[in-house]
């Protein structure tokens, strides 16, 4: 392990990275509110942030003194790998100073012809440290294989063949965390602090929530959803004057 990668690591080791992300046309889209969001991630104690796009990777970068997980999103025709697909997407990251750079790790076809293989190799001459996004335990096990820095439990359930539940895959970390000699991030579907403890104690190095944090619709939906319910059991129980 290099010494970059070590330092990295050491620094996140049993906190809380939030996901500082904004699709466009979400509310909150925007290199320079999402560097206001990790300035205020960094503040409540988060140990590293998660950014997605070279933008707001570079922006973050200048307003926080945490790691940057660098990630781009980018949909290609004819692959369901759409989290740093390419080298094109490593680049972009690296050109915008990403500490770490996470890419989808699963056995999918990737777009252009890339290759896991390939992406792996080109993060290691980088001199980048790497975080490897899977869904199911063989991924982790291939992707420590490869020589990735750690992996993280980001797309259980957001593949055909992955576990679906609401929450998160505590299971999945649990298994890689033991079978595993790199760190193992806990990630997904997580929402509530009691799942970070869950995470944390189940032996993941690290956790990283997004939503639950970072995206004020999401969150107000949870609130107002209730307020409907009420609303509409109180209704069903009024009486006609």
């Amino acid at each position: 392990m290099g010494t970059l990668t070590a330092t990295i690591l050491e620094r996140i080791h049993g906190g809380l990275i939030v996901s500082c992300q904004a699709l466009p046309g979400e509310p909150l889209h925007g290199a320079d509110i999402m560097a206001r969001m990790a300035a205020a991630a960094e503040e409540g104690g988060a140990v590293g942030i998660r950014a997605n796009g070279a933008a707001d990777a570079r922006a973050i970068k200048q307003a926080v003194a945490l790691p940057v997980i660098g990630i781009v999103k980018r949909d290609y025709p004819g692959s369901e790998v759409y989290i740093t697909p390419t080298l094109r997407e490593i680049d972009e990251l690296l050109e915008a100073g990403a500490d770490m750079i996470a890419f989808d790790a699963t056995r999918q076809i990737r777009p252009e012809h890339c290759t896991l293989e390939q992406i792996t190799a080109y993060l290691k001459q980088a001199g980048v440290s790497s975080m490897a996004d899977i869904s199911i335990l063989e991924e982790a096990v291939y992707a420590e294989s490869l020589g990735v820095s750690c992996v993280s439990t980001t797309l259980s359930g957001y593949t055909a063949y992955s576990v679906k539940q609401e929450g998160p895959d505590l299971e999945l970390l649990q298994a890689a965390a033991e079978r595993l000699s790199i760190p193992v991030i806990a990630e997904g579907r997580i929402s509530q602090p009691a799942e970070v403890e869950a995470a944390l104690d189940l032996g993941a190095y690290a956790v990283v929530v997004g939503s639950a944090i970072t995206r004020p619709q999401l969150i107000t939906e949870r609130f107002a959803a209730v307020t409907r319910k009420v609303r509409m059991r109180n209704n069903g129980n009024e009486r006609p004057n």
